[in-house]
């Protein structure tokens, strides 16, 4: 489709509580319709937490519950949980169609500063969804910091960054987000949760949605709750990268 309706939820989150955290979302996903891809922060079951995957919800509980939202809203749904696999945790992103067909991105970038690399196993490849006819980056908080994993090799239209990104940070994170739009000449949307943690971090939310030529489509307000709507342009984002080839020019090195 030329359209893309995307709806990205900045929201607090109730510590370690995977079921109360349904429950939220539950009730504030009752009343979206008409999307056709909706956000949820980062570990959206629990907070971002080294402990999480040892008492996080299985994975099957998380996928099953995104797959009745997306059933009854008609949208993929998605955000990252701390989940516990075979070979150890992992930060995953998971998003959901309606019909039921699961996409799954591991977190490659672990946020050392909080020895997230100790807890979790880092994803080892990048994953692009198609759907609707839009090709769709997932990405999880710290990968926004690392430009050569998010580049684009002419093989995405939107990127999705999930977060539980600091307020101490916070010009960090919407600085780099606009960097990623412009730079990769592609939509780029961050979804920040917002409130505070059972470690005593603050999270502003800052949540954005951003053309490609670097436009602000839909903001947060910093520290309040709140649902962005965007409307993403196919014919936009072809004709500006037709216009203004940059991506072109990129270097096709690998290093």
């Amino acid at each position: 489709m030329s359209t893309l309706n995307l709806t990205v939820l900045q929201q607090p989150l109730v510590w370690m509580d995977g079921e109360a955290n349904l429950r939220f979302f539950d009730t504030l996903l009752a009343d979206l319709k008409g999307r056709d891809l909706i956000v949820l922060p980062e570990m959206f079951t629990t907070g971002f937490a080294m402990e999480a995957a040892k008492s996080s919800l299985p994975e099957a509980r998380v996928t099953d519950w995104l797959h009745e939202k997306a059933k009854a809203t008609g949208a993929l749904v998605g955000g990252s949980a701390a989940i516990q696999t075979a070979k150890g945790a992992v930060n995953r992103f998971l998003l959901v169609e309606p019909g039921g067909k699961v996409h799954r991105y591991d977190k490659r970038h672990l946020f050392r500063m909080a020895d997230e690399h100790h807890h979790y196993l880092a994803g080892d490849r990048r994953e692009i969804i198609e759907w609707r006819g839009w090709r769709i980056l997932p990405q999880v908080c710290y990968d926004l910091r690392f430009p050569v994993f998010s580049r684009s090799r002419n093989d995405y239209d939107l990127a999705l960054y999930v977060a539980n990104w600091p307020e101490a940070r916070a010009a960090h994170w919407q600085a780099l987000l606009l960097a990623r739009a412009i730079e990769n000449q592609a939509y780029i949307a961050g979804c920040n949760r917002v409130g505070s943690d059972g470690n005593h971090h603050h999270y502003s939310g800052d949540s954005r949605i951003i053309s490609p030529q670097g436009e602000i489509l839909a903001a947060g307000e910093p520290h309040q709750p709140a649902v962005l709507n965007a409307e993403l342009s196919m014919e936009t984002l072809s004709d500006y990268r037709e216009r203004f080839p940059a991506w072109r020019d990129a270097d096709t090195f690998t290093l």
